[in-house]
């Protein structure tokens, strides 16, 4: 068989799959939009229930709703609302106690008529505590009990058999992110709190303060305006940052890099530090995003970034290996 032949039989026999996969995407794509435009008129309720509770959401489910219940309650968790997820076999069996008055109970069944939450829902009724039911059967068992009803849409799943839960799972989804993107802009939740509870990988990197990198103290590459060039070489050979900033009455009077240095190689040591110097300099401030401050680095095309207080006095400096480091990328 040919090269060519191959390449024509690998693209055939991948056509019925990208059919499919269209297929699938479509369908989603419009039961998504569907529930754009019929949202469950608790929704409303269900986000100032929760705004007014005093403990957490407690999310359940089992099978796929439980997977699903599981990435919901750490979306709501991560973006300013506590939640924790309990498995409805295991409450029955002692987690019961992980569930209090003060909390508000999100359990998702898509059928109404799971068996292994009884427990919980006879729980929250017990000891009046709210919940809050997901389910596309508004006369089941889980809705009737509920004090707050997001009704999924009855719509078609996915799968060709119509029985892998594909579309369901996919609105429950989109209705949890729904309702932790509510609670968050009604909480005024912002980028800072949101690094907060994101301190690890990239994004707690990026969540990061210019003032949690930079060097500080002794490390400064400061000096008199009126210092001598000679003082102004020997202080950026030892700092090591490319750099040396000039003051006059601790306020920054210009920076001079190594591209100055460069620059006015031929009259170097004929000049004083505030001839070649740039009174203008890139500058950020401590409580600058590093990602911003990184930003601000590429554009500007320098490697390094001298910090100032709201007076102008020179306070850090932060090399471009800083950001390395931190994994600021």
């Amino acid at each position: 068989m040919t090269v060519a032949a191959v390449e024509t039989d690998s693209t055939t026999s991948g056509e019925p799959s990208l059919a499919a996969a269209r297929r699938v995407l479509t369908i989603e794509a419009d039961a998504l939009s569907h529930l754009a435009a019929h949202l469950p008129p608790d929704l409303t309720g269900a986000v100032k229930k929760i705004l007014s509770c005093k403990g957490r959401v407690i999310v359940s489910g089992i099978g796929k709703s439980g997977h699903i219940g599981r990435k919901i309650a750490a979306t709501l968790a991560s973006t300013g609302t506590p939640s924790y997820f309990v498995h409805c076999a295991e409450a029955s069996h002692g987690d019961l106690g992980m569930i209090t008055q003060d909390d508000v109970c999100l359990l998702i069944s898509n059928s109404g008529e799971t068996s292994e939450l009884r427990d919980i829902v006879y729980h929250t009724q017990r000891f009046s505590i709210p919940m809050i039911s997901i389910t596309s059967n508004p006369d089941s068992t889980l809705a009737r009990a509920a004090d707050f009803r997001l009704t999924l849409p009855k719509l078609p799943e996915a799968c060709p058999i119509g029985m892998a839960p594909t579309t369901s799972t996919t609105l429950t989804l989109a209705l949890g992110d729904a309702l932790a993107v509510a609670l968050m802009e009604e909480r005024g939740f912002v980028a800072e709190d949101f690094g907060v509870f994101h301190p690890g990988g990239k994004l707690g990197a990026q969540m990061r303060r210019v003032s949690e990198l930079m060097h500080s103290g002794d490390t400064l590459p400061v000096l008199e305006h009126s210092a001598t060039m000679q003082e102004v070489l020997l202080t950026m050979t030892s700092k090591g940052f490319g750099i040396a900033a000039l003051i006059e009455h601790g306020k920054l009077s210009g920076v001079i890099t190594d591209g100055d240095l460069r620059r006015n190689m031929d009259k170097l040591m004929q000049s004083t530090p505030l001839e070649i110097a740039n009174p203008s300099p890139v500058t950020v401030t401590a409580d600058m995003l590093a990602a911003e401050a990184l930003a601000l680095l590429n554009e500007r095309k320098v490697t390094s970034l001298l910090v100032i207080d709201e007076a102008k006095r020179p306070v850090g400096v932060l090399h471009m290996h800083d950001f390395l480091r931190a994994g600021v990328v």
